[in-house]
């Protein structure tokens, strides 16, 4: 399993709209300051987490984005699919031979259980766990 940029950076940014929530639209270039990301790559995410239904994009000068949800009805799961399609996990090498089927058996498993981590992790629990970090490394809230 490896993380693509399209999906890590796609996380940093719903976890932001997170942390945000209720506040209104957030302009992308605040949202890339406070995660140091590429704001050019931040807005080319955006189109696809609108189409899957998951933000708002307002234009103009009050405009923004913002959560299209509660952070707590939006799975981590539901953003790497709207990224990067059908979150597929573990993936054998094409040669793999019908001898590695136990080891084709532990990829499948430790696929599903990755499914169901982050099905169950919300953009309210990673929102609540980045809090939570800022304060222990920085010794206040931020």
């Amino acid at each position: 399993m490896k993380g693509s940029a399209k999906g890590r950076y796609g996380l940093q940014l719903m976890v932001e709209l997170a942390l945000q929530s209720g506040r209104g639209p957030i302009l992308v270039d605040a949202i890339a300051g406070r995660q140091g990301l590429p704001p050019k790559f931040l807005r080319v995410l955006l189109g696809g987490l609108k189409t899957a239904g998951l933000v708002k994009v307002q234009r103009g000068p009050s405009g923004g984005c913002e959560l299209a949800r509660h952070p707590s009805h939006i799975s981590a799961l539901e953003v790497l699919e709207a990224l990067e399609g059908r979150f597929g996990g573990l993936s054998l090498p094409p040669d793999a031979t019908h001898g590695a089927r136990a080891v084709r058996e532990l990829w499948t498993r430790s696929t599903e259980a990755a499914r169901a981590v982050l099905k169950a992790t919300t953009l309210a629990d990673l929102a609540t766990r980045q809090q939570a970090l800022e304060v222990d490394s920085h010794g206040y809230s931020i």
